[in-house]
């Protein structure tokens, strides 16, 4: 698909080429949006007005990942929703050095293999246990373990998403994957046996 192209097309009236530009990401941000907000109505309403907002503003486009622009718009909406509704203090968080400098491996079990969050995983329980882990995280530590992890974008993607440097987001992410470890170890019951502390390296 040629982003620039279809974005070209729109700019000069085409309906249909914005439309192809929702279809090829309206599941991906979903998806991210209702990681992040657990719940399915409030991540549509993001979805929605992230999807909206591009087009109102496509003019402001500069090139680049389109599909970092709008997941810049959808997880902007969802840092919105959770700081209205208080669930989690927000707390300015500042690029840290990991220890040693280096990061986790990354968690490729956590990896979204199909489009709907339900589905993303081999048990209900599995799934509960991680939205739940998930929840408990920073907002920003949520968004990049959420937008890496769980829907497999790229670094430099991730970096224009959330609009912190690469190293911020390594950071950032290295730190949510040592809080989810933690968290996931109370539901040890639940995961596969290599992801268990007491059989593995995770």
């Amino acid at each position: 698909m040629d982003e620039h192209a279809l974005v070209s097309d729109a700019l000069r009236g085409d309906l249909d080429a914005f439309n192809r530009l929702v279809l090829a990401y309206q599941d991906l941000a979903f998806n991210v949006a209702y990681r992040m907000l657990a719940d399915e109505d409030l991540a549509a309403d993001a979805v929605q007005n992230a999807f909206i907002s591009a087009y109102k503003n496509l003019r402001a486009y500069r090139g680049g990942s389109f599909k970092a622009w709008v997941m810049r718009m959808v997880t902007n909406g969802c840092y919105d929703e959770l700081r209205r509704q208080k669930r989690r203090p927000t707390v300015s968080l500042e690029p840290v050095n990991v220890e040693d400098g280096e990061e986790m491996e990354s968690a490729e079990w956590l990896r979204s293999k199909d489009p709907l969050p339900e589905e993303s995983f081999d048990t209900a329980e599995l799934e509960h246990a991680l939205q739940h882990c998930l929840e408990n995280l920073p907002i920003e530590f949520r968004a990049v373990v959420v937008l890496v992890d769980v829907q497999g974008m790229d670094y430099d993607e991730v970096s224009q998403s959330v609009k912190v440097p690469l190293g911020t987001v390594k950071s950032r992410l290295a730190r949510a994957r040592l809080k989810l470890r933690d968290c996931l170890q109370q539901f040890q019951e639940l995961l596969p046996t290599q992801f268990r502390l007491d059989g593995g390296d995770y």
